[in-house]
């Protein structure tokens, strides 16, 4: 079996594997409101007990395919298809699916232990089996003690877990949470999105999540889909997104990162090595074959915190290498952004880990400085 880029937080790896079928099948998807098309002849694979994302700014269709999933709108062609089986005609409360809203929709009459139970009354379940369960989701999501509370009694972070315990309440196949930390704090949120990993761990279901924070995606996801304009831009793990974008979209969405326009110049001592002639006079090496005729052009990019800044040139000043004056720098406590203009008008941004408690920098405003990096740090981009 193949091998995902990067670490990865688990021997989890299904689409890896020819043989495995997956889970859920979006299949040649089109979904029109009138003129508009929201998502266009979208094919995706998603595999059992997968934490998926659906990422990408606003409009582009993820909140559609989610909804799409769970019910609520039917797709305009294509098929959707649930271990194998082709939803289309039912209805969502006949689906195998639970949605988890961002506004979290508890009824504010209702306790927590109600809050929860409720779907599980509207099935007619026994009365000890409505108990055992929602004393399970109390547990799971760390609530006991709040269960005669009313959500108007809880912390926003209280709250969302009660939404995400009333929907794993009903053991469904798929959870579907639709932008669901939206509404917490900075450090919240981060605390919550590892809680949903290991409740997705625990539970082995299937989880799919739609956001617009690359942070969230990036962190709890085993696969993200990058989605533009109701198209799929890619998919891939965290690592690969980030560290092999395939396209200047998908580059310049996830993270930070700096990108050059230029022409491929052929191939370096090696053929691993490729020679770009970007604009404003940079001399870029990539450790990565092109695959293109030698004048297409091309784009090369790099991440912040792959660039070394030096007041110092580097021993090989004759690629990989520029020189500028500091505008700016921003401080975020465990590294440092430096934005340094180019002798052409452009500027590059460089990161640097503050991995000492100085506080006071050794390059600062209006500085001579060099930016450097090695071969294996860029990006060569062809779409």
């Amino acid at each position: 079996m193949a091998k995902s880029l990067g670490p990865v937080k688990r021997s989890f790896a299904p689409w890896t594997d020819p043989a495995e079928k997956p889970f859920i099948r979006f299949e040649n998807v089109t979904k029109r409101f009138g003129p508009f098309t929201a998502v266009k002849n979208l094919t995706l694979d998603i595999y059992e007990k997968e934490f998926f994302s659906l990422l990408g700014p606003s409009g582009c269709g993820k909140t559609t395919l989610m909804r799409m999933l769970a019910g609520f709108e039917e797709p305009t062609e294509g098929r959707i298809l649930l271990q194998g089986k082709d939803l289309s005609g039912v209805p969502p409360y006949r689906r195998p699916t639970n949605m988890m809203f961002q506004s979290y929709a508890l009824f504010p009459h209702m306790t927590v232990a109600k809050n929860i139970a409720f779907g599980l009354e509207q099935d007619n379940l026994p009365k000890g089996e409505i108990e055992a369960r929602v004393a399970e989701m109390l547990k799971l999501v760390k609530l006991e003690e709040f269960a005669r509370r009313k959500p108007n009694q809880l912390s926003g972070g209280q709250r969302q877990r009660v939404a995400l315990a009333r929907s794993l309440a009903k053991r469904p196949k798929v959870l579907l949470l639709d932008e669901p930390l939206g509404a917490l704090d900075r450090k919240l949120r981060e605390e919550t999105q590892f809680e949903l990993m290991d409740i997705q761990h625990t539970l082995g279901l299937t989880f799919l999540i739609v956001t617009h924070d690359q942070e969230e995606a990036m962190t709890v996801s085993d696969r993200i889909a990058v989605m533009d304009k109701g198209e799929l831009m890619q998919v891939a793990t965290p690592a690969e997104i980030y560290e092999a974008p395939n396209s200047r979209y998908v580059a310049d969405f996830i993270g930070d990162i700096n990108i050059v326009e230029g022409r491929f110049q052929g191939e370096g001592a090696t053929p691993l090595l490729s020679r770009i002639a970007c604009d404003g006079g940079l001399e870029a090496v990539v450790a990565y074959p092109c695959g293109q005729a030698p004048g297409t052009a091309v784009a090369f990019a790099i991440r912040p915190e792959k660039i070394r800044i030096s007041q110092d040139p580097p021993a090989d000043t004759s690629s990989n290498v520029l020189h500028g004056e500091v505008l700016d720098i921003g401080y975020l406590g465990d590294f440092s952004i430096f934005i340094v203009g180019l002798a052409d008008g452009r500027s590059f941004r460089a990161a640097q880990a503050n991995i000492s408690r100085l506080v006071d920098r050794p390059i600062t405003y209006g500085d001579q400085v060099w930016l450097s990096w090695p071969a294996e740090a860029g990006l060569l981009l062809t779409r």
